[in-house]
């Protein structure tokens, strides 16, 4: 198990896929870099996710970036020590391809509320409520702490800085949102609900 700093990247994009990584503690982003330098965040994996799978297993470079953003614990599987304990536990071989489809309907999740939700404010909104579901683990309060900059939120929700700051200003004097300091409360979501309709 290694111990991570907020920041530290435990792989880039072109490089070689050599390990297997399972958070065991805090968050990790997941981003991809276009040729002309626009950074896009792909997901934000937490405890019990595993990066780098398919890279490992179609034995070609990591196609994104993980860096962590809050200290994190990871732990390391080589990857010919990964595929031999694939080979000798079925049952560790399903979980890997359960994960792998979880990566793809992800990817197609967010992709698709990109190109159907019309307005930043609609794409924003479902961000949050996606971030305040995950969070509550089946709770009815959607709280959750905002390890991201604005800027980070803006390549998720596919708009500017400035429209996730005024967007977010503009919840919370609308009462839909509380925020104190990092964490985030939605307080009406069935507001939110509407933008994203």
């Amino acid at each position: 198990m290694m111990s991570h700093a907020r920041g530290a990247k435990l792989f880039n994009e072109g490089d070689q896929a050599r390990n297997v990584f399972i958070i065991c503690f805090g968050q990790v982003k997941i981003s991809s870099t276009s040729r002309d330098g626009k950074t896009m965040i792909l997901k934000i994996a937490g405890p019990g996710d595993v990066m780098g799978l398919s890279a490992v297993l179609a034995n070609v470079p990591h196609e994104v970036t993980a860096e962590a953003i809050e200290p994190c614990s990871v732990k390391t599987m080589r990857k010919q020590e990964f595929i031999d304990f694939l080979g000798r536990h079925g049952i560790a071989s399903m979980h890997a391809a359960q994960s792998l489809s979880g990566e793809y309907m992800t990817v197609f999740h967010d992709a698709k509320r990109l190109a159907l939700s019309g307005s930043a404010a609609g794409r924003l909104a479902r961000l949050l409520l996606d971030w305040g579901r995950a969070a509550s683990n089946g709770r009815a309060e959607l709280r959750f702490t905002m390890a991201l900059t604005h800027e980070e939120i803006a390549n998720m929700a596919g708009t500017s800085r400035e429209t996730v700051t005024r967007l977010l200003n503009q919840f919370r004097r609308d009462q839909w949102i509380q925020i104190r300091g990092a964490s985030l409360t939605i307080t009406k979501p069935e507001q939110l609900e509407k933008l994203t309709a």
